[in-house]
């Protein structure tokens, strides 16, 4: 009981960093399209700037848990899945840094190199998510050793990169509507803008990948066995859908929360899909890493409950807390006129 309870807790913290740091992500990675003035790209940055740190520590706790609670799949994700996670660790530190280092200089120039860190690590970083996930859900070439049968470019397979193809553009679109909550004027209206542009090829892309998934993978399976997993697609269904409508009507905030529940169904159908598998072998499914044959003793699993139980709803209540005392908006007017 104690695995089951673990690996939903695994996918509920991987699902809201998704949530969370998605608009970050999506922000900087359509920031030369929804920018042009040094001033927007600085409103920009302070669209994220309160959040962007809070919202990656979703990110360590879903490696925690992995380290904690299944240890096993820690050990084999980190040594075959070395090169893409040392990028997106380059990927995420370049992007960090770029909130400290634009600043400090007033010359073009140097700006310029912070903004296309922020760019690239944006882009870089939802990609390689988007490909590793999907890789994941189709299954690692993993023998019983735990040893991964490929590279990176094995990685790189049809599949995996439709994967990174669907999280860059659902956190785009993500980031979009995040940036009509915080700005006005100019800037909103391009914000505005690209999310009604990026809507219907998210749109086509989601169908394309639900339509591969029922040939690549057996996402599927899990749902024919527990009916009440189709929640998760239905609720990506609708809240897709409902991004649309809120956004004809100007309603960005139920906007946003719909596009949330896009991203909460899709990783929820995912991860619902590979239960119990963490890491799915498809070289032998025997050789595949799961909730019961990776996890910790009874003991550490118990003791750990008792700390998550403790300590995640502080964390909440801390981002709720966050999220009410800074989201406002920017004062677009006078970054324009100071140019700061």
């Amino acid at each position: 009981m104690l695995e089951i309870i673990w690996f939903v807790l695994w996918g509920v913290l991987w699902t809201v960093y998704f949530l969370t740091d998605g608009y970050d992500l999506g922000l900087g990675l359509l920031m030369p399209f929804l920018s042009k003035e040094d001033w927007e790209r600085r409103a920009i940055f302070n669209a994220q700037g309160p959040f962007w740190d809070a919202n990656e520590v979703w990110l360590i706790t879903a490696g925690g848990v992995t380290f904690a609670a299944f240890p096993k799949t820690y050990a084999v994700m980190f040594s075959s899945l070395y090169t893409p996670l040392l990028m997106l660790l380059f990927a995420l530190i370049f992007r960090g840094i770029s909130f400290e280092m634009r600043s400090k200089e007033p010359f073009s120039w140097w700006r310029k190199i912070w903004d296309a860190s922020m760019t690239g690590g944006s882009f870089v970083a939802a990609l390689l998510l988007g490909v590793a996930f999907a890789n994941i859900f189709k299954g690692l070439p993993l023998d019983q050793d735990g040893i991964l049968h490929g590279n990176l470019l094995t990685l790189l397979n049809p599949y995996g990169l439709l994967g990174g193809v669907l999280f860059v553009l659902m956190f785009a679109i993500h980031g979009a509507i995040w940036l009509t909550i915080m700005a006005k004027g100019s800037l909103r209206e391009n914000g505005y803008r690209i999310a009604v542009l990026l809507w219907p090829v998210l749109l086509a892309v989601a169908v394309v990948f639900l339509i591969v998934t029922a040939f690549a993978t057996d996402l599927y399976a899990n749902i024919g066995r527990w009916p009440f997993l189709a929640v998760f697609p239905l609720l990506a269904v609708v809240g897709l859908l409902c991004v649309r409508l809120f956004l004809a009507r100007r309603d960005w905030w139920k906007a946003f929360a719909s596009s949330a529940a896009f991203i909460g169904g899709a990783a929820g159908f995912g991860i619902a899909g590979i239960y119990p598998r963490l890491l799915p072998s498809s070289l032998d499914p025997a050789a595949s890493l799961t909730a019961f044959n990776s996890a910790s003793s009874t003991l550490t699993l118990s003791i750990m409950l008792g700390v998550v139980l403790v300590f995640i709803p502080i964390v909440l209540a801390y981002q709720v807390w966050v999220h009410k005392k800074f989201t406002s908006e920017i004062d677009v007017e006078a970054l324009a006129k100071t140019g700061k």
